[in-house]
């Protein structure tokens, strides 16, 4: 199923499947509107009461096609399947699925909740998680779907894309001393940036992720060589290790414009974070940090130890999650753990690795009947 922005309903058509496969099984399973034409999936296999409970969740739409060949005719290349979606994320997301089928069939009783959200819209800004966090969502732990080559990812950098519109005034070329250029203005704050904000990024350190990290992605001005450029826009993709706030970021950048702004009365810039990419008021694209000594990293290791004989690494995620949010703001301890590399995710050769996709199941299955059957902890 297609699920890419732009599309009508874009997640609606994997939700109903999911929520078909649950119900079918006898697990009890709801649609949920979030916008008006797009919904979260949630089911729940309901524990007694006395245990804790586990949130197993992914993300529903994927990036668009970019020319990639067939992207929704998942083929069997080898030992892969390849395919719009297979690791990013609608094959771990199935993993998680069929693992709570399992435990439905198997007929073991838990003492917590297993609940599964599909939720929509993570390669956008996150409306079906923010709507998870709004609706009250509980949980004693999470673990958000994302691939990770079966790999306990337990940090990731938070991430916000601000666009710095620089305003100038545009005259011919022959007379650019009566104009104010633009892009010399966004040379200026490069400039500043690098010599005042790129030093305390590199001291921003994380054990597991390294140091904060900016990327200059766009720059845009001008209209011809032969006029002076009355605006330009330069946007900078801001990333932040756990620790470190969005807000000083924001701060920083303003207090460099404001510099700038004192010295030359013609320099003018507005700063804000990028529509594409901004979330509903009162939320940002938070870093996540879990205790590496939470229980459900240890049960997630022991368990991929009995199905697959290795330990998983402990590490981080190189890209941005949903986990940031079910961390920050529903204050759920949250891991990443799932099948396939994130490395062919968004490219034309996405795919994930077959071998990785029973192994993965039966660890989630197995990792949630022992989390949910253990003792809760109490206050």
């Amino acid at each position: 199923f297609p699920s890419h922005h732009g599309i009508r309903g874009q997640e609606t058509n994997v939700a109903e499947y999911i929520h078909a496969l649950f119900t079918r099984e006898g697990i009890a399973s709801e649609i949920v509107p979030v916008t008006d034409d797009r919904c979260n999936v949630i089911a729940k296999i309901p524990g007694d009461g006395n245990g804790r409970t586990l949130l197993l969740t992914g993300h529903m739409d994927t990036v668009p096609p970019y020319g990639m060949p067939d992207p929704y005719e998942v083929k069997v290349s080898g030992d892969v399947l390849k395919g719009r979606g297979v690791v990013d994320m609608k094959g771990p997301l199935m993993c998680m699925v069929y693992s709570m089928i399992a435990i439905q069939r198997s007929g073991i009783s838990l003492k917590g909740d297993l609940i599964f959200a599909g939720v929509i819209g993570e390669e956008e800004n996150s409306p079906g998680t923010i709507d998870l966090i709004e609706k009250g969502i509980r949980a004693d732990a999470a673990i958000v779907g994302e691939p990770t080559n079966l790999d306990v990812c337990v940090a990731h950098r938070g991430l916000e894309w601000f666009a710095f519109r620089f305003l100038g005034k545009t005259v011919h070329g022959g007379a650019q001393q009566d104009g104010v250029n633009a892009i010399l203005m966004a040379s200026n704050f490069i400039q500043r940036v690098e010599v005042k904000l790129k030093q305390k990024i590199k001291e921003q350190i994380h054990p597991l992720i390294g140091s904060s990290s900016m990327n200059y992605g766009v720059i845009n001005g001008g209209t011809q060589p032969s006029t002076v450029a009355g605006d330009c826009v330069l946007m900078i993709d801001t990333r932040w290790v756990p620790g470190t706030r969005y807000e000083d970021f924001v701060e920083e950048y303003l207090d460099i414009l404001d510099e700038l702004s004192a010295e030359d009365p013609t320099f003018h810039c507005r700063m804000e974070v990028m529509e594409s990419s901004a979330m509903k008021e009162g939320y940002v694209h938070e870093a996540l940090e879990t205790d590496v000594d939470h229980d459900v990293i240890k049960i997630i290791k022991a368990k991929a130890k009995e199905v697959t004989d290795n330990v998983p690494e402990t590490t981080c995620f190189s890209a941005w999650s949903d986990a940031g949010l079910l961390s920050s703001y529903a204050h759920i301890p949250t891991i990443l753990f799932a099948p396939g590399d994130i490395k062919t995710a968004h490219s034309s050769e996405e795919q994930l690795e077959i071998d990785q996709i029973l192994p993965a199941t039966y660890i989630y299955a197995l990792s949630a009947i022992e989390f949910c059957n253990g003792q809760k902890e109490v206050g």
